[in-house]
């Protein structure tokens, strides 16, 4: 099998940390692993299948006889240095928001949408963590009954944020715990033992960005036509996004023809058994690849309406898994061809 140099930029972050350990999970056809990051970041070190290698910087020159470069560096870095990377012979696969909405870029979701990698030109987007979860879900969903209308709330995780939110959640409930006021600097509000509906900049109509990446997202990746209505909560919980998901199909459905449809779909774990308390929660999420399914029920308000409750852990299937996941299909469509 053929093998590629592989670098993930932004190596030392919380998702490029969980790029290379997935790199090594998922058997990436790794000749050559090269870790990337600032200036200021050169020269410390990360593992790779038990050898340690220095990181270099990020920069012009840096992509050279590189064959595929995992961004997750932000998304200033990613527009400055994702157009040079390609220029220097590598595909990109961005986990910033940098290049989602762009036209000539895909936004992919290998259990949604892997047809849209054959149009790439050299840059590929990782979708938002909600959303990837929240379409894993309901494409088998909307691929049978057509799903109209989506009312979403999601439950997220402070990782979401990166290390500053993790140690700050910490901290702050090792201060509470003994009666100090705790500091409060990532979140407008103090996070521990409290839910903030505030996740990115508001705008000019109320919701926020995250929200509308949501509705944005859904419309690139699976269908334009459908309605979305979401809310985004931050919650103290340091792994796996929680998400209650109200959907309306134009087609009618039968319980159990769904649960079964689930049960069945790649990526996709049913926990559906409430009369023994199992569902899915943030801590059965944490560290595992699926997305996890449960609380399935009709939505008695609605004609064709269903209630969903969706769990991922958003480091994971939200991030570094889906991107390594692209990198995988991109691969296979190439080998197939």
């Amino acid at each position: 099998m053929k093998t590629y140099t592989v670098a993930v930029v932004g190596a030392l972050g919380v998702v490029g940390s969980a790029m290379i350990e997935i790199l090594e999970e998922q058997n990436f056809p790794v000749k050559e692993f090269i870790p990337l990051d600032q200036a200021d970041q050169v020269g410390k070190e990360v593992v790779f299948r038990g050898e340690k290698i220095k990181v270099k910087e990020a920069t012009k020159g840096a992509f050279e006889g590189i064959d595929f470069a995992f961004f997750s560096a932000g998304g200033e870095a990613s527009l400055e240095l994702a157009p040079i990377a390609v220029e220097e012979g590598c595909v990109v696969i961005d986990n910033s928001s940098a290049w989602r909405m762009d036209p000539n870029v895909p936004l992919v979701i290998p259990e949604v949408n892997s047809h849209d990698l054959d149009w790439h030109h050299g840059i590929i987007a990782n979708p938002n963590c909600s959303t990837i979860q929240m379409l894993v879900a309901l494409k088998p969903i909307h691929d049978v009954y057509t799903i109209k209308r989506i009312v979403v709330s999601t439950y997220q995780a402070v990782s979401g944020s990166g290390k500053s939110a993790m140690e700050e959640l910490q901290m702050q409930t090792q201060d509470l715990s003994q009666g100090i006021a705790p500091l409060v600097e990532v979140y407008p509000h103090q996070i521990a033992y409290n839910a903030i509906p505030h996740i990115d900049v508001f705008q000019n109509n109320g919701y926020t960005k995250e929200e509308l990446k949501m509705v944005q997202e859904t419309h690139k990746i699976l269908d334009s036509a459908i309605k979305v209505s979401p809310t985004a909560v931050r919650i103290p919980v340091i792994t796996g996004h929680a998400e209650s998901i109200n959907v309306e199909t134009e087609k009618p459905f039968n319980i159990e023809a769904v649960k079964r449809l689930l049960e069945k779909s790649p990526g996709i774990t049913l926990w559906d058994a409430p009369e023994k308390n199992r569902y899915p929660m943030p801590l059965d999420a944490a560290g595992k690849d699926e997305v996890f399914v449960g609380r399935i029920r009709r939505d008695d308000t609605l004609e064709n309406g269903l209630n969903l409750w969706v769990v991922s852990d958003n480091l994971r299937k939200g991030a570094a898994l889906n991107a390594i996941q692209i990198g995988l299909t991109l691969i296979h469509k190439t080998i197939g061809k």
